[in-house]
């Protein structure tokens, strides 16, 4: 009799785990989609992890543990509502709904940086009088609000002598603006590279581009996890953080970049978008994922600003959303610690990486 009760109190505990174990699924968010709303993106490390499936690899093993991911085409605002409402894990989120999510009490965590100095275009119907920053006074603009795109917009213009208020600006995603900007229904449309494979092929031209213009420009996006499965899972959190990295270090490297714009296709975007945003750039820049001075003091910089344009209400401790200790394992269990370099606040080199040594020898 004995044994029974124990035979059978074991195999209740055996099912309860194997219960328990089967609900662990780990889920990805990303803002935007590829083209025909593809579940793919591009331009950072984690998008050549997803398309070339290296999380679902890095836990085949663990029977017990699933990967889904979840493209949002309404971008940052989107996935915001998603992580609010408890439906995703870890996500990449550009500086300004990132920074709108914190304020408005999402619990997450910062775990790197995952783009720097991305690019921000400038496109105009091929006919168009606009041939710099200026011009775009008064006129009818596309510029998807919400995003990272928009701070880094308004920056451009105040380092031109603009404000908003100096544009007439129209709120339309990247799909609607650039149909909009065809169409002939508005004058311009501030973007990202999307607008480079148009401009290849002779539909658009670009009047202007932060590349080449004050360093502190451009974009920045960072790799997030929710306070709560970091804090149930640190060994599954430490597992994604080390792909992740693993990831960009071989996208880093100027033999795999090919490969990289290959798995970044998936998107639905041409390589040649690809070529022509990292012109006069390197990967290894853009792609950089160190939590160093410059990245905190972007960060800063975008709370100060979205605070002064009403965008948030409250103010964010970027100290304290920091959480570098997954990256810096990671760099140290892949001898990586010096692999890419480190920069000042001002985006000067602070410390020349192993990479960049090796291109410039």
């Amino acid at each position: 009799m004995k044994l029974r009760i124990a035979a059978a109190v074991a195999a209740l505990i055996n099912s309860l785990g194997s219960v328990s174990a089967e609900e662990l699924t780990i889920r990805f968010g990303h803002p935007g989609t590829g083209l025909d709303n593809r579940q793919y993106s591009q331009g950072d490390a984690t998008s050549y992890a997803r398309a070339r499936e290296l999380i679902e690899k890095e836990f085949a093993s663990d029977k017990d543990i699933k990967v889904e991911w979840t493209y949002f085409r309404g971008a940052g605002p989107a996935l915001n509502e998603a992580v609010a409402a408890k439906q995703l894990d870890f996500f990449l989120l550009g500086d300004l709904p990132a920074i709108v999510g914190r304020s408005r009490g999402l619990e997450h965590k910062f775990l790197f940086a995952t783009t720097r100095h991305e690019p921000i275009y400038l496109a105009v119907p091929i006919d168009s009088d606009i041939k710099s920053i200026d011009d775009v006074k008064g006129k009818k603009v596309a510029l998807f609000k919400g995003t990272n795109l928009q701070l880094a917009t308004d920056r451009v213009l105040s380092t031109h002598g603009l404000t908003e208020k100096d544009v007439r600006f129209i709120n339309l995603d990247t799909s609607a603006a650039a149909a909009a900007l065809t169409s002939g229904n508005v004058d311009a449309v501030f973007g990202g590279p999307e607008f480079l494979a148009l401009a290849k092929k002779g539909i658009v031209k670009i009047a202007y581009t932060t590349k080449g213009d004050d360093p502190t420009l451009g974009r920045h996006t960072s790799y997030l996890v929710t306070a709560a499965f970091e804090q149930a899972h640190p060994d599954v959190t430490q597992r994604v953080v080390t792909t992740f990295i693993n990831a960009a270090a071989f996208a880093s490297d100027p033999a795999n970049k090919d490969e990289v714009f290959d798995g970044w296709s998936l998107s639905g975007f041409p390589k040649d978008a690809f070529e022509g945003d990292i012109e006069g750039d390197t990967l290894a820049n853009r792609l950089n994922p160190l939590i160093d001075d410059f990245i905190i003091a972007r960060y800063k910089d975008q709370v100060a600003r979205a605070k002064a344009y009403g965008l948030i209400k409250g103010d964010v401790d970027v100290d304290a959303w920091l959480e570098p200790k997954y990256l810096q394992q990671a760099l140290k269990d892949l001898k990586l610690v010096n692999y890419w370099s480190s920069y000042d606040a001002h985006g000067e080199i602070a410390k020349l990486g192993d990479l960049n040594k090796k291109q410039t020898n």
